[in-house]
């Protein structure tokens, strides 16, 4: 790992790449943005990209490419059948978890979709560290549901525990006594978790999960899509795998899990997905959904052109230099924000910074939907769009009622290799301004819901004139800028 200190004693990341491509941003006026956010209904993943200075909603086909990514498109064989590109992505997923089968797929919500099919049934109960918003809607429109034993720690936003996606070993075993081993299709850890600021899994933790579950016959499933950040802090906060290779780490994996599968979306940089396993049993019961819902099974989905790109990315995945950028430049923005009082997940995890939004907004409940008016109000101070990771990414319970979320997070993803340390501070001086001005923010009510997936389609208005009252004082306080 590049170790680059500065004489003068700061502590800066240092940006392993240089950009040879560039794309023009657009910052609108203040009172553009306050209209782009009513017109999105109140919603950042409705606004036109158009209208966004920095998009910050997602790690999601966001990240950027390097140039031997970009040259090995030019190496596609668009074989429908034998397929030399399907070869070369199937020996990197190999080098990379040791692994045996591929099944890919046009992304990582296709892996879940098939996994949903094959193994969940009514009445099926899913242990997991934490759900994922597209995870949790496969197993429960196949009629199972999700329990999540992630340790204490996990949703104690000051916690300083290193590993705060763990799994609780004794939750998990009261869990399989309770509802029995029967019942339980697979345990799924996702490394790490999405929902809860990023946290990582300890290899130790996945160790023993992976034994327990052998131990009592259940399959052990990995969600490897955000495994970039997860291996960055399995070895720099986990003592005993400092001297580990990143491909020793990842090939243990490998080896414990029954499956993995991930997006290639975040893991690789490129578009798709993949299963992949050891077992020829489990590839067989997975193999006919392939054809079935995705392609053929030397595409399942992708472009050739995409698989080749994900064949480098899952190398370039094993270097440390290139992994360690995304984590270091949430720390520094995590560090900035706290030196400015804005309260953010602690410790900084992986994927983007997540801001507290229950803290940053205690005058709020969470009927108005504290993180989604926090989102709102962001972006209509800064023209930076973040995504909302709370109650309105929540499913509403059978009976209607609001299910509310165990976490009010603003996330403000940053996508490898895309952004500057300064455009980085220019979203932290926006949110600490914004920050001294949280009493005027308001919440949000639904007034378009959908029943499935409403924080990607639902629109909301604001509660009262809050917006024009925020508009009025970035003026006073902002004068002409932008």
């Amino acid at each position: 790992m590049a170790n680059v200190k500065f004489f003068s004693g700061k502590s800066l990341p240092v940006e392993m790449h240089k950009t040879r491509m560039v794309q023009k941003l657009n910052l609108l006026p203040v009172e553009q943005r306050k209209e782009a956010m009513l017109n999105a209904g109140c919603n950042t993943f409705l606004l036109q990209n158009r209208d966004v200075f920095l998009d910050m909603l997602t790690d999601s086909g966001t990240n950027a490419m390097s140039d031997q990514q970009m040259a090995a498109m030019m190496l596609a064989d668009d074989s429908y059948a034998g397929s030399q590109t399907f070869v070369r992505l199937q020996e990197a997923c190999t080098h990379m978890f040791g692994t045996k089968f591929l099944l890919p797929t046009h992304q990582g919500r296709a892996c879940e979709n098939i996994l949903a099919q094959a193994y969940v049934r009514e009445g099926s109960v899913v242990p997991m560290n934490f759900h994922f918003t597209t995870t949790k809607a496969h197993i429960t429109r196949m009629g199972g549901t999700v329990e999540e034993i992630l340790i204490d720690e996990g949703l104690n936003i000051n916690s300083t525990h290193p590993f705060k996606g763990n799994i609780d070993l004794a939750k998990l075993e009261d869990l399989v006594a309770r509802v029995g081993a029967d019942n339980i299709p697979f345990v799924r850890i996702e490394a790490g978790t999405n929902l809860i600021g990023g946290q990582p899994v300890s290899l130790q933790n996945f160790r023993e999960v992976s034994a327990f579950c052998r131990n009592k016959g259940i399959r052990f499933v990995i969600d490897a899509s955000l495994l970039c950040d997860n291996l960055y802090f399995i070895k720099t906060r986990e003592e005993a795998c400092k001297d580990m290779e990143l491909v020793d780490i990842t090939r243990e994996l490998g080896s414990l899990a029954d499956i993995i599968y991930f997006s290639a979306r975040k893991l690789g940089c490129a578009r798709g997905g993949a299963i992949v396993t050891n077992s020829r049993a489990i590839y067989e019961e997975l193999r006919d959904f392939v054809p079935l819902f995705e392609g053929f099974l030397t595409y399942g989905g992708m472009s050739v052109r995409e698989m080749e790109i994900l064949a480098v990315g899952l190398y370039e995945s094993l270097d440390l230099d290139f992994i360690m950028q995304a984590p270091l430049f949430i720390q520094a923005f995590s560090e900035e924000l706290q030196a400015k009082g804005v309260p953010v997940v602690n410790p900084s995890g992986g994927l983007g910074c997540h801001v507290d939004a229950s803290a940053f907004l205690p005058h709020l409940d969470q009927t108005q939907y504290i993180a989604g008016a926090l989102a709102a109000a962001f972006y209509v101070a800064s023209g930076v769009r973040g995504m909302e990771r709370g109650t309105m990414s929540e499913q509403r319970e059978p009976d209607g009622s609001e299910r509310f979320a165990q976490m009010e997070l603003l996330r403000l993803a940053l996508p490898k290799r895309v952004f500057s340390l300064s455009q980085i501070q220019y979203a932290a001086d926006r949110l600490a301004w914004l920050y001294e001005n949280r009493s005027l923010i308001g919440g949000l009510r639904y007034v378009e819901e959908p029943k499935i997936m409403r924080f990607f389609f639902g629109r909301l208005e604001p509660v009262g004139d809050w917006m024009e009252k925020l508009t009025a004082a970035f003026r006073r306080d902002f004068g002409d800028s932008l």
